[in-house]
């Protein structure tokens, strides 16, 4: 049935007009190509299919003014003749501007972008796995850097899964703190001991700690383990009880239930009279007992008024603190007569109360600090548990998901449904929109209330940005929430089920909301990486392009040669990517607020960057270019005939592009406008080791790179001039850094995502959601099964048609009506009967198979019965005889 949120499908008779609907907005739906999740990779590819479109018009603008240039300049204004045998001269020339030309297109296009994401995410990856996230998708990394929500887990997730008692109620005592062991009577004690040791699972057990100084290993049901340790706390010894009564000896044991709520154990006394200890929920013990254990430890009668006192004064306290309330009992029975053991209602009542504690989950320590940490970031925490919702708003006010003072809202999963849901059953948006804003605990809910929270949320229009959603779970009903979040966090130190893993991004190995917040660092730190990445690399290619173009069309050749820039796009794509794309993540991340998904990757402060550095490189190399000679004394490499040696000169103007492309790196680590540009530069060798060791091959391509290189050796004081001026880039690095980007307000954004008004209308599938491709999946082959079923019933129907002609006159044979059978009886004849699966590809409506039906058209008699999965009768149970066919060549017609 299809369920009111549409978590469940509903499968329609495949034949009816609503079923061919859907089948044929299926066929819509394939075609769509599927929606690219990661909004990084989306925007990049419009970023580098941008800058490729202009260094394809920049070098086609080259190769053409080079070329006129030479061919005006040589036939136009000095009037020389084509002579044939300059013709491989002229070649050459032309040769050579197609090479520049080549060289401004590799430099400006950014090959570097993909191998710079690759990188960067493939490091995050492997950085992520030692803080307990195991990454599935590597595009959840980045998005996780956006998150602007979490729906969380209580168990295991902020709290340690690690339960304790904390509070007891014995001997018409509260004790806030577990109780003194010489407080309690020993006859209590005794009682407490015995109904503990005795009444629960042998295999639940307290281990000493692994390490010295650690906690107690608990083992088994934690319920469980938290009434042992209790034994333990006050001084006494659970496993000589256990020693003296094994399990063999316990008379009869009703096991927890989810019905039941509690869990009994009957032992035999010496007397022959028996002796019952129960434990269970409190509500359900304390309506069974009718007598209580006084502060004498006699037992004195407990009435309803009593009981609701009870209720009042210790239960709901206990509840209001977040813990969980267990209540202890027991129940003679005289040796006169054995009880009916059966009945269970008669056997589990009278009970007299021992005790009553107080479970406690506690918070894991390090939460507090880590909610703090991404309310700080913008990042908003919303507990979803199917606990009552006072331990939930007690945990969330410890965890600080609550905060006293604040409007924020605490439902119980019905509450929440009578809010967002119509007469109808259906949910609204807007209801729903009124809602989550507030909502920061969801008790008692159900996994669809889950999924319609996060698919709420994600479908929401309130606000700017659309809200990006992360979800923690563990269970198989938890597969629809972890798969429509955008990132699915599945948990699986308590027991992560297999559907849980499958259906999320992330997997943590620890199941600690800490690790949340350092998914979310590393995301952030691949968008800022990226960032760094393309401030660095767009900076080399304005400037290298501007110059090949600038050099080319002024003197007729580019001051960089094509090996040099070749060299120069190695250093800005390979290392640089390797280098900007590994630094670790600092908490200065978790400081901002996210990007958002439009947000555009290249900032206004990153272009003010891009372009101040632009012009103070291109200002140097145009200086070195036209007036270098002289400022060095050497001689001008401008103007040089073909296939002349290096000049120092020219080699000068690389050196000193590399230089500042080298101090430039160091520049590019930070894209907020920060000025300490070396903070924390030693935390990452690669960058350290990629810096100098294209300095100590640069050294080597300068002074022994020769004609291949064109390069010639420079003198020392040359190299310190290079390097001078390289160093100069760091300060006018801070000179940037003091001009406000809010007066540049005519720099422009770049890089942003596409956004879906861009897409075309008939690209988009009809009711357009990211997740819904697996479930579109599910229902396709939900389709796919049943229309095979129906091709295989067809064929063994046309097969059927041609061999009863040729048994037309013979003996008629047995019918044998199970696909299965068919294959080892090739008389098979398929009979159908009401009701069967309608055929989906129109095959009932063809007189062909109206046909068939007719001549095969025995009824079967009313003892038949279906096999529902093929919709076929068992062979073993219906024998059919068909009425001979109109003819062998109508048979053969309609069969074919």
């Amino acid at each position: 049935a299809k369920t009111q949120d549409g978590v469940a499908l509903e499968i329609q008779p495949l034949k009816s007009q609503e079923g061919v609907e859907n089948e044929e907005k299926e066929k819509k739906k394939v075609k769509v190509p599927k929606k690219e999740k990661s909004v990084l990779q989306g925007k990049l590819t419009r970023l580098a299919v941008q800058i490729g479109k202009a260094g394809l018009i920049m070098s086609a603008i080259t190769v053409i003014i080079l070329v006129l240039y030479f061919v005006i300049d040589t036939f136009g204004v000095q009037g020389r003749p084509w002579l044939a045998e300059c013709t491989p001269i002229y070649i050459q020339y032309f040769v050579k501007f197609f090479i520049i030309g080549v060289t401004v297109l590799v430099v400006a296009v950014p090959e570097g972008l993909p191998l710079a994401v690759t990188i960067s995410l493939a490091y995050s990856v492997k950085k992520m796995m030692k803080d307990n996230n195991l990454v599935r998708h590597l595009d959840a990394c980045e998005t996780m850097g956006n998150a602007t929500a979490i729906c969380s887990d209580k168990t295991g997730t902020l709290t340690m899964n690690r339960m304790t008692v904390v509070q007891a109620y014995v001997g018409d005592t509260h004790y806030r703190q577990i109780p003194d062991p010489e407080a309690i009577l020993p006859k209590i004690l005794d009682l407490i001991v015995n109904g503990v040791a005795i009444n629960s699972a042998y295999t639940s057990k307290i281990l000493p700690p692994e390490k010295e100084g650690g906690l107690p290993r608990q083992v088994g049901n934690k319920t469980e383990c938290a009434l042992l340790g209790f034994v333990l706390d006050l001084k006494q010894d659970y496993q000589a009880v256990r020693n003296e009564v094994p399990e063999e000896k316990l008379y009869k044991v009703y096991t927890f239930n989810s019905v039941r709520k509690s869990m009994s154990t009957v032992l035999k006394n010496g007397n022959g009279g028996f002796r019952m200890y129960s434990k269970g929920a409190s509500e359900i013990i304390l309506r069974k007992c009718t007598r209580i254990l006084d502060k004498n430890g006699d037992p004195r009668v407990f009435k309803v008024k009593d009981r609701d006192e009870m209720v009042k004064k210790v239960i709901e306290p206990m509840a209001c603190h977040g813990l969980r309330t267990i209540c202890l009992a027991f129940r003679d029975f005289s040796a006169d007569a054995e009880p009916d053991w059966d009945s269970e209602n008669e056997i589990l009542s009278d009970l007299t109360c021992i005790a009553v504690v107080g479970i406690e989950d506690p918070v894991r320590p390090e939460v507090p600090d880590a909610i703090l940490k991404c309310q700080r970031a913008g990042i908003t925490v919303r507990m979803v548990t199917g606990d009552n919702i006072n331990t939930a708003r007690a945990i969330a006010t410890k965890c600080g998901i609550l905060l006293p003072g604040e409007d924020f809202l605490c439902l119980e999963g019905k509450e929440f449904n009578r809010l967002i849901r119509n007469e109808k059953g259906e949910v609204e948006q807007e209801q729903l929109d009124k809602i989550w804003p507030k909502l920061r605990v969801l008790a008692r809910s159900s996994p669809t209330d889950k999924h319609t929270l996060v698919k709420g949320i994600i479908d929401s229009t309130v606000g700017e940005q659309r809200q990006v959603v992360a979800v923690t779970g563990d269970g198989t009903n938890d597969g629809p929430a972890l798969k429509k979040a955008d990132v699915g966090f599945a948990m699986v130190r308590t027991g992560g089920t297999d559907v849980a893993k499958e259906a999320s991004d992330i997997i943590l190995t620890d199941d600690n909301f800490t690790s949340i917040v350092k998914a979310v660092m590393w995301g952030r730190n691949v968008y800022d990486s990226i960032s760094k990445f393309l401030q660095f690399q767009l900076t080399v290619n304005v400037v290298a392009v501007i110059v090949a173009f600038t050099g080319a069309c002024i003197t007729q050749d580019s001051p960089l040669k094509a090996v040099q820039m070749l060299w120069v796009n190695l250093i800005m794509d390979t290392f640089a990517s390797l280098a900007l794309a590994t630094e670790p993540p600092s908490e200065s991340l978790l400081l901002r607020k996210p990007y958002g998904r439009n947000k555009p990757l290249i900032s206004r402060t990153m272009m003010k960057n891009i372009l101040g550095h632009a012009v103070y490189q291109l200002t140097i190399i145009f200086t070195l270019l036209f007036a270098g000679e002289k400022f060095f004394d050497i001689d001008s490499g401008r103007n040089a005939p073909l296939h002349s040696p290096p000049t120092e000169h020219y080699t000068i103007v690389f050196n000193t592009f590399v230089m500042m492309q080298l101090f430039n790196e160091i520049n590019a680590r930070k894209i907020h406008g920060e000025r300490n540009v070396f903070e924390s530069i030693y935390r990452n060798p690669i960058f350290c080791t990629v810096v100098l060791g294209t300095f100590a091959a640069q050294i080597i391509i300068v002074e022994f790179g020769g004609k291949p290189f064109s390069c010639s050796g420079l003198t020392l004081s040359q190299w310190f001039w290079c390097i001078f001026i390289g160093v100069g880039e760091l300060l006018w690095g801070q000179l940037i850094c003091t001009v406000p980007t809010s007066h540049l307000k005519f720099l422009k954004e770049a890089g942003h995502g596409i956004t879906k008004e861009e897409i075309p209308e008939e690209e988009l599938p009809e009711d357009v959601d990211e997740i819904d491709h697996a479930e579109m999946e599910l229902r396709r082959g939900q389709i796919l099964w049943f229309r095979g079923l129906n091709r295989i019933q067809t064929q063994i129907k046309v097969v059927n048609a041609f061999r009863s002609s040729l048994y037309e006159g013979l003996e008629k044979p047995e019918s044998r009506s199970s696909i299965h059978n068919f294959m080892t009886h090739p008389e098979f004849i398929l009979e159908e009967d009401e009701p069967r699966t309608p055929f989906l590809d129109g095959a009932e409506d063809d007189p062909e198979t109206d046909g068939l039906k007719k001549r095969g058209g025995g009824s079967l008699g009313g003892s038949t019965s279906l096999n529902r999965n093929n919709n076929a009768v068992d062979s073993d149970q219906a024998e059919v005889t068909v009425p001979e066919p109109e003819s062998p060549l109508h048979s053969l017609e309609t069969s074919v």
